[in-house]
């Protein structure tokens, strides 16, 4: 359903005032053109009519950007089913990493590089605590963020941890325990922090640019670093959903857009200063887009990584040892728990939307008619728009 103001209007209002003010690289003006251009005539779609009632319907297609909000639903919702069929029958837990804002600066200057540290600094911490504390190999499923409530640069990672792993024995165990925590989170952060502007001093080093950082890794390393562990919830089915939330979440939603008027953009964000109350921010269209471009990730970059024993590899070795009667294969395990099923029915299953079905009779299947044609126009002036709001 459209909300009354969107991601793409801004881009529409304020694009082409942000190209000339702000040196846009070709991705981030490509990323900025299909939002614009999304589930619009621009990208052709087809003429549908209902077998029943007869009512008529155009569909335009998506851009399928992992940067526009139109295009996540799907994707969110068939990678929470997968997970939920492919994790272990054990205890999980919600941990999220994260780095204070004195390192901006070197994650702008190479944001792949600051990125692929990041979760790498992530897993030897999570890898050691799991060894160190109850002597396995664990896992974890991590996603990265790089935004705040205000579209601010605030680079963190949602981890899905399980309380099991590989002893050293080779034998499974399980590691949970009457605590809240998973690990001790203070020691969580000490050594994350340890890892990480180690790792990092050694990149900056190797290309010859550890001095033009150096009074910012100062500054991180006398900062207190925060390493969040959410408490175990029910079962895994419920935590994965609980994480599913942040997979394909993009910085800004189409539904905290409240406003645009005036040259300016208001939407909702959460103030976490003040036990996360939901209050209206105000920013100038301009500096609005500017910091949504800061949340663009580096093309063919992976933004959920498995580690350990959830890593593919070794995952598919693991699912045999909880279903011990399954002697053909892991394949014939998926088989067994993934029904033959279209994409379609699969949306509807998960969503309880089927967009095959009538809008106004509630009965009758839409059918098409005919392909519309896409419309092509230049990048740069599919989000250029004269407005008086500006």
């Amino acid at each position: 359903m459209r909300t009354t103001f969107e991601l793409a209007d801004v881009v529409r209002f304020f694009g082409a005032e942000l190209a000339d003010k702000t040196e846009l690289t070709p991705l981030q003006l490509k990323v900025l053109g299909k939002i614009v251009v999304c589930r619009t005539a621009a990208l052709g779609g087809h003429e549908e009519a209902c077998e029943n009632c007869g009512i008529v319907r155009y569909s335009y297609n998506s851009c399928g950007d992992r940067h526009c909000p139109k295009c996540q639903a799907a994707k969110q919702a068939f990678w929470i089913d997968d997970l939920v069929r492919a994790t272990l029958p054990v205890k999980h837990y919600h941990l999220v990493f994260t780095v204070p804002h004195h390192l901006n600066a070197i994650c702008l200057h190479n944001q792949r590089r600051y990125y692929d540290l990041l979760f790498a600094a992530v897993w030897n911490t999570l890898r050691s605590f799991g060894y160190s504390h109850f002597g396995v190999e664990t896992g974890a499923v991590a996603v990265i963020h790089s935004w705040g409530q205000n579209l601010s640069l605030h680079p963190h990672i949602h981890c899905l941890v399980p309380a099991a792993g590989y002893a050293l024995d080779g034998k499974w165990k399980n590691i949970d325990h009457s605590g809240t925590y998973l690990y001790p989170v203070h020691q969580l952060s000490s050594a994350f922090k340890g890892k990480f502007l180690d790792s990092l001093k050694r990149a900056l080093r190797k290309q010859n640019e550890l001095s033009l950082f150096n009074n910012q890794i100062q500054q991180a390393y006398q900062t207190k670093w925060v390493v969040y562990c959410e408490p175990s919830l029910a079962n895994a089915e419920h935590v994965i959903k609980y994480l599913g939330q942040y997979t394909h979440r993009v910085a800004i939603t189409n539904q905290r857009i409240l406003n645009i008027a005036g040259g300016k953009v208001t939407f909702i964000a959460k103030d976490y200063r003040d036990r996360a109350v939901k209050k209206p921010v105000t920013l100038g269209g301009v500096e609005f887009l500017r910091r949504f471009t800061l949340h663009i990730l580096p093309r063919r970059f992976v933004k959920i990584r498995r580690f350990g024993i959830y890593n593919h590899t070794v995952k598919r070795h693991l699912e045999l040892q909880f279903v011990p009667q399954v002697k053909p294969g892991i394949d014939t395990l998926i088989k067994k728990q993934q029904p033959t099923e279209t994409n379609v029915e699969r949306f509807a299953r998960l969503t309880g939307i089927n967009p095959c079905l009538c809008p106004v009779c509630k009965t009758g299947r839409m059918v098409t008619i005919r392909e519309l044609p896409r419309i092509r126009s230049p990048a740069r002036g599919c989000f250029y728009k004269p407005t008086a709001c500006s």
